[in-house]
């Protein structure tokens, strides 16, 4: 069984306020005035060094949670997208058919629990970036949790902004004065470009302090390359090109390498292989389901076999894949075919298709549920590669671009691409984007948003997407509510 060092529960301690979520205010607040039974209190924790460690835990514990890792993850990183359809069976968790056709409304329900696991995970960082400098402990090692919080809160909000836009920026746990003062509690959207400015100060305070690698007990932790790779990409959104160029060079430096069998990758012994950057860390432990394991696979797995069978990769999927290319058969999983580890799918599974990526094979353990031992992979070397090579070209530089792009082509089977205009270029590298990291980490619909594509793709596949409305999502209604109307809607919405 592989190593877990945070099976610690995301409960373990008490959020000091369930208010510094931010835009969780109202004008009745009795609710919250319950008890907490079977927990320390705030003044009883964040005392000993082994607490900062439990509370930092916590964060990574928090990633594997339902609305970070299930539905609303899925629906709105990729069920909007053209890799996917909603999947699964008609009638079946029917509300997904709003993000399918992009016609999701301010109530769906999946909106306002993406924007509470993310939330979710902002307290959990500040509670650690506010306590955690007060406890007298090994000084190395509070820098390090401090910058691996640091490291989650940018995560964390890069997820909101690419999905609602500016939204409320919480940087701390509301100081005792500040508990009574609703300014403090109920703060209004920030802008896009303020959220952004954050977490490019996170990214590059925690990259300062984070070691290259870890020992086998702490395998899975935030890393160097973490940091500078989450940086990268968010340089790559803003179109920073110098910054991404400067920031992946850096991280090709730091000993990483693409593993030479792309299926291997997405296996659980390929797990935090030297191609991995950062991947959210699950385990079954004996005895104890509820604690460090997820359903990421579940609920995409082959149904009736496997899962829940949500999450169908499109047809148009399939035909963006060059012939030869060995990446297809290693991310869709089809109907009747043989596994490379002996698992025959059912002719008669309800869908043509299902993501491969997620497939665990039957004969690893089912104690608590299908496919919970599955680590959901965020970042990866190929991807570190690709943000080069997009950068490169961006600056004009097309042999350095051609170089790192083909590193990828080749790893996959393909021919290497001898030159290309810079427009021609840019299709490529976007293309080889979307093939090598489809239904992997939820890029693609905010990757077609950034490259301006969004409304010609999804259009073209029927999709009600509107210019103007659907590059952002609409802010859950719930938040708007509690906020008392401080928080204000997307546009069209």
């Amino acid at each position: 069984m592989k190593n877990i060092f945070y099976s610690i529960k995301r409960n373990s301690f008490i959020l000091i306020s369930t208010l510094a979520i931010g835009g969780l205010y109202s004008c009745s607040e009795d609710f919250l005035d319950v008890e907490p039974e079977g927990v320390p209190v705030g003044e009883d924790f964040f005392v000993t060094g082994e607490h900062a460690m439990q509370a930092v835990n916590s964060i990574y514990g928090n990633l594997r949670e339902w609305n970070n890792i299930a539905f609303a993850h899925l629906a709105i990183t990729t069920i909007t997208s053209d890799n996917a359809e909603k999947g699964s069976v008609p009638g079946d968790a029917g509300f997904l058919d709003n993000f399918d056709n992009l016609t999701v409304t301010p109530t769906e329900g999946q909106l306002n629990g993406y924007w509470n696991g993310q939330y979710q995970g902002i307290n959990l960082a500040n509670q650690v970036l506010t306590n955690v400098p007060q406890i007298n402990m090994d000084e190395s090692l509070k820098a390090r949790l401090l910058a691996e919080a640091k490291f989650f809160r940018a995560y964390h909000y890069f997820n909101l902004v690419r999905a609602f836009g500016g939204v409320p920026l919480r940087l701390s746990v509301p100081l005792p004065g500040e508990q009574e003062d609703p300014e403090q509690l109920n703060l209004p959207r920030a802008s896009k470009e303020d959220v952004y400015a954050q977490i490019v100060e996170d990214l590059r305070e925690a990259a300062q302090v984070l070691p290259v690698n870890y020992d086998a007990a702490n395998e899975g932790r935030a890393t160097k390359g973490a940091a500078l790779g989450m940086l990268a990409k968010v340089q790559l959104y803003q179109k920073n090109w110098q910054e991404v160029l400067d920031l992946t060079e850096q991280i090709m430096g730091l000993g990483y390498s693409l593993t030479p069998n792309y299926y291997d990758i997405f296996r659980i012994s390929g797990e935090n292989n030297n191609e991995s950057i950062f991947e959210i860390q699950a385990a079954t432990i004996p005895g104890n389901c509820g604690a460090s394991n997820s359903q990421w696979a579940e609920v995409q797995g082959v149904r009736g076999q496997f899962g829940w069978g949500f999450v169908e990769p499109t047809q148009d999927l399939v035909e963006a894949y060059e012939e030869g290319d060995e990446r297809l058969d290693a991310t869709i999983l089809f109907r009747g075919e043989t596994t490379p580890e002996g698992d025959v799918i059912s002719e008669s599974a309800p869908n043509p298709r299902y993501n491969q990526k997620a497939y665990v094979p039957s004969f690893v353990t089912n104690e608590c549920g299908y496919g919970r031992d599955q680590n959901i992979r965020i970042l990866r070397f190929a991807e570190v590669l690709l943000m080069h090579a997009e950068a490169a070209n961006e600056l004009g530089r097309t042999e350095q671009a051609l170089e790192t792009l083909n590193m990828v082509r080749v790893r996959a089977g393909l021919e290497p691409i001898e030159s290309a205009t810079q427009e021609e270029l840019r299709n490529l590298i976007w293309q080889e984007r979307r093939v090598e990291l489809a239904l992997e980490n939820g890029d693609r619909f905010f990757d077609l948003v950034r490259q301006g594509r969004a409304a010609e793709v999804l259009q073209a596949l029927g999709k009600n997407f509107v210019e103007g409305k659907n590059e952002v999502f609409p802010i859950p209604q719930q938040q708007i509510n509690l906020s008392g109307g401080t928080l204000t809607q997307n546009p069209g919405y």
